[in-house]
């Protein structure tokens, strides 16, 4: 069947996930500098970061600055990253697969767990919205609504007006990604960037897409050749 409709995932898939997190670790860090007087969490931050901390980055940040990792503290400082205005571009494959989709007439979808406020405001920052035509934030509908809940894929195949091998889904992540839209017999690609949070997880089985790619350069031709 032919393709009529692309959808992607946001984080890793459109921009590098990375950037946003050292965006959040300098709006947080100067944030502490404001509130507390306390200098350095952004640089610490994200040396731990790229040592493989991930859910306790602030509580040893802050214990490596001689500070207690006070709860309180903690969650204004996660409430700061999540709801700053984040400095963010496109990847330069990303702005070009969107271009050409425009120029070939498929509309295009963005499906994306993650904070409500936190996803609005990367999409802001990307100035994504004009290049949409359907957008879903799954985090509207809680927790359980996120990947791999198909509650999402289904209101984008009512908004985009496609369904099974007609829609294509590109993301990153195999342990969440692409069980739904496969469930639903939507063609799947997974975008393995270099940089990229998951572009080593080994996916188990029955949860990998139908392609690999390392570009988004390379998506007209294993999914769009018929479109």
């Amino acid at each position: 069947m032919t393709v009529r409709a692309c959808v992607f995932d946001l984080d890793d898939t459109l921009y590098l996930e990375r950037d946003y997190v050292r965006s959040g670790f300098q709006a947080a860090g100067a944030w502490l500098v404001a509130e507390h007087g306390i200098p350095g969490l952004a640089e610490v931050a994200w040396r731990r970061f790229e040592e493989g901390c991930r859910q306790t980055v602030f509580d040893e940040a802050l214990r490596e600055l001689g500070h207690a990792p006070e709860p309180v503290l903690i969650r204004q400082l996660v409430e700061v990253y999540r709801t700053h205005a984040p400095a963010l571009t496109l990847q330069p494959d990303a702005a070009w697969v969107l271009d050409r989709l425009a120029a070939m007439g498929l509309p295009v979808g963005l499906l994306t767990d993650g904070p409500l406020v936190s996803q609005e405001r990367k999409v802001a920052a990307l100035g994504l919205a004009s290049r949409l035509a359907a957008l879903v934030y799954t985090d509207r509908y809680g927790r359980a609504g996120w990947k791999p809940c198909r509650r999402g894929f289904r209101e984008l195949e009512r908004e985009l007006g496609v369904s099974g091998r007609a829609c294509v889904y590109v993301g990153d992540n195999p342990a969440k990604d692409f069980i739904a839209p496969r469930q639903l017999g939507w063609l799947t690609v997974r975008l393995r960037r270099m940089q990229g949070e998951h572009a080593r997880v080994a996916a188990a089985p029955g949860t990998d897409a139908h392609h690999t790619i390392e570009t988004l350069e390379a998506l007209p031709q294993v999914a769009l050749a018929d479109a």
